[in-house]
């Protein structure tokens, strides 16, 4: 070990994740005032808080962005990154989820787990993020810390186990029993600067002992040292470090979560901080990063260790109105100082950092070197987006990249003005730089600009930003479905491309063969040439010529997609054959072919979750059903709320948030992600076709 494996065991990268408005920015905004960066607690309602910086976040009380700071707390240093409840901005969770080492996830107590909740913990899962649990708002009307605590053993894990109890119910909640000490730690007032220890309350020690039992018997499960010391001296005989190194251990094994719960405004977060501290992996303990050589394509490995070669992924671009723009690092090896130059192995360009900053939400303060372990942000780098791999050029890596799912719906836009033209193109490009899950293109028929995003939520924030922060005014159009296009049966279809006029003409000549592939899995080319028919170097050229051919299906014109194409015969001339030839020769035949294997359209279908009070969800389940909702499963959450769960075609969803608020008297809340494509039945695939034509 190096001298900086001390340091490195004491760095916590922390994620808080959880459902919209479970209150991940408060209990941030709590950790924050405890560990001394801030002098009041800002309130997300009075657009005080330090992490939701941006204008829209502070209007709207969500997140949006994940902002990254860094506090202090009993000689460890712990990088928060914050990240959205929304389901519009997944993208935003799933890339800081790829960084972190670990995770709080926050419930709301008078909820319990929420669908958002269960995506945000498979996410986790996916990372393999180990974590921690806090109820919060049980200190409310309507707050459970046990319902909660059930609810998360119902629908998430088993392996949930409290390791403390709160004392005291609803508003009455005045503090905890620790059952590890077995003391009790209460306050007055949540704002109350230090709990007080005492012993746990008469009426409360029967049930202490039980969870208490119960937490040590499934922590030492994950550590065979212990389970045989545990079968010597029993529960009576491990000491409180013992106990904590067992739930340690099992938490680092992400099948162990320890939970607690409070008011996450108050001083109760202390406990919080101490489980992150005691608790959830540090650098170390995630352990060697695995890539691979750019070149030779070898794995490469690369231990948390300053001694060791740079190696790092920029997990955020971000652009900020007084310092332009900021590439956010988690630095996996190594260590690379403000001034020096990087490679980013992901592009084959060098790129210099300008300036080093760690983050506290929107104040910087500027650092000379950032090490294995941390996290920090670039300014001025150029040519880096979002999973790309910064790192030392004479040791390249490349380390695995973030996946970013398609997004499914567009709007038309147009600037208002000559002037807001270009500014509008500079917009769009910067906000793209900053998300994977936006997109911009051109229509060339209409002149138009095109952006997709994941919901319309996503896209009133783009156009909003682009209004506030870049001062472009624009005309948007109404929200479109990015449908798409396939085959449902197989074809065998010849492409010819020949012109003879006088001097040299052009040859192209292909058999291809189209095959449907399951949902999901893209575009398959085969070469099953045999004795050069086709040269080898007018293969290329036909694999191009095919998915251009693609970005305009043959029904209405929308991309085709999940495509098997083999191309397996064909004939060339020694003089007039070129790759624009068989460019040309392999795009006749795709669409020729998709026409002759049953061409379908396909829509986006959404997975829709409504939480409604037990009254209205005849009027939720009626109107679903006639927006040809699937109902896929009904729960109750608590007494008399219910949650539906259906798959939606995206195409009838527009507006829902609204018509469901107005139906239900704005007590029922919904939330919806891309599950997969379907096929649109005939009569709605007539309409789109008559709509395009």
């Amino acid at each position: 070990m190096t001298n900086n494996a001390h340091e490195l065991g004491n760095i916590r990268n922390i994620g808080i994740i959880a459902h919209i408005d479970a209150g991940k920015t408060t209990t941030t905004e709590g950790i924050l005032y405890r560990t001394g960066l801030k002098h009041k607690i800002g309130a997300v309602h009075e657009g005080e808080t330090t992490t939701d910086w941006m204008e829209q976040e502070r209007e709207r009380g969500i997140t949006i962005t994940s902002a990254a700071v860094t506090c202090f707390w009993k000689g460890n240093k712990i990088n928060i990154i914050d990240t959205p409840g929304h389901i519009d901005f997944t993208a935003e969770v799933e890339r800081s989820l790829r960084v972190l080492d670990g995770a709080v996830v926050v419930f709301d107590g008078k909820m319990g787990v929420e669908s958002q909740s269960e995506t945000v913990w498979r996410q986790a899962d996916k990372y393999k993020v180990p974590r921690i649990c806090f109820i919060n708002k049980i200190n409310q009307t309507g707050g459970d810390f046990y319902k909660s605590l059930e609810s998360i053993h119902n629908r998430l894990s088993k392996r949930a186990f409290a390791l403390h109890l709160p004392i005291g119910f609803e508003q009455g909640v005045k503090g905890v029993v620790d059952l590890i000490s077995m003391k009790a730690y209460t306050y007055n007032e949540f704002t109350d600067k230090n709990l007080v220890e005492g012993e746990i309350p008469e009426d409360m020690l029967d049930q202490a002992k039980k969870y208490r039992s119960l937490l040590i018997e499934n922590a030492v499960a994950e550590d065979e040292e212990m389970i045989e010391k545990y079968f010597e001296v029993g529960e009576e005989g491990l000491s409180e470090d013992e106990i904590k190194h067992a739930i340690r251990t099992a938490v680092l094994s992400g099948n162990f979560y320890a939970v607690t719960g409070g008011d996450g405004r108050g001083v109760i977060v202390e406990k919080v901080l101490d489980m992150v501290t005691d608790f959830l992996p540090s650098p170390l303990d995630r352990g060697s990063v695995w890539g691979r050589h750019p070149k030779t394509d070898d794995e490469v490995e690369r231990k948390p260790d300053i001694t060791q070669p740079f190696s790092s992924l920029a997990f955020k671009i971000a652009t900020d109105p007084f310092m332009g723009k900021l590439c956010f690092i988690r630095v996996y090896s190594g260590k690379v100082q403000a001034g020096s130059y990087i490679f980013n192995s992901s592009t084959g360009n060098k790129e210099r950092i300008g300036r080093l900053v760690r983050m506290h939400a929107d104040k910087r303060e500027d650092i000379d070197v950032v090490e294995a372990g941390d996290i920090a942000a670039i300014v001025g780098i150029k040519g880096t987006t979002t999973g790309n791999t910064l790192c030392d050029q004479a040791h390249p890596i490349t380390l695995e990249s973030i996946d970013f799912p398609e997004p499914p719906v567009s709007i038309a836009i147009e600037p208002k003005t000559k002037a807001d033209q270009e500014k509008m193109a500079l917009a769009l490009q910067r906000l793209a730089e900053e998300d994977p899950t936006f997109r911009i293109q051109s229509n060339e028929e209409t002149g138009q600009t095109i952006i997709s995003g994941m919901g319309e939520l996503h896209l009133e924030i783009i156009v909003d930003r682009m209004k506030r922060e870049f001062s472009v005014e624009a005309s948007v159009g109404q929200p479109q479905v990015a449908y798409r296009e396939t085959i449902k049966g197989t074809s065998e279809t010849e492409g010819k491309f020949i012109k003879q006029s006088g001097g040299r003409g052009q040859y192209g000549h292909v058999w291809l063969k189209l095959e449907p592939l399951e949902a999901g899995k893209g575009f398959e080319f085969i070469d099953a040439i045999k004795g050069g028919v086709v040269p080898k170097e007018y293969i290329a050229p036909v694999k191009n010529g095919v998915e251009e051919a693609m970005a305009n299906g043959v029904i209405a014109g929308y991309p085709v997609v999940d495509l098997k194409c083999t191309l397996y015969d064909g004939s060339y001339h020694e003089v007039d054959s070129s790759e624009v030839a068989f460019k040309v020769a392999a795009s006749k035949a795709l669409q020729e072919g998709v026409r002759k294997a049953s061409p379908v359209i396909l829509e986006p279908v959404m997975k829709l979750v409504v939480v409604t009070p037990e009254s209205f969800m005849g009027d939720v389940i009626g109107d679903l059903n006639s927006k040809r909702g699937r109902i896929e499963s009904m729960e109750d959450l608590q007494s008399g709320v219910k949650e539906i769960t259906a798959f939606v075609p995206l195409g009838e969803m527009f507006g829902y948030t609204t018509n469901l608020r107005s139906m239900t008297q704005g007590r029922a809340s919904s939330s919806m992600e891309l599950d997969h494509y379907g096929e649109v039945p005939p009569n709605i695939a007539e309409a789109i076709i008559a709509k395009k034509s």
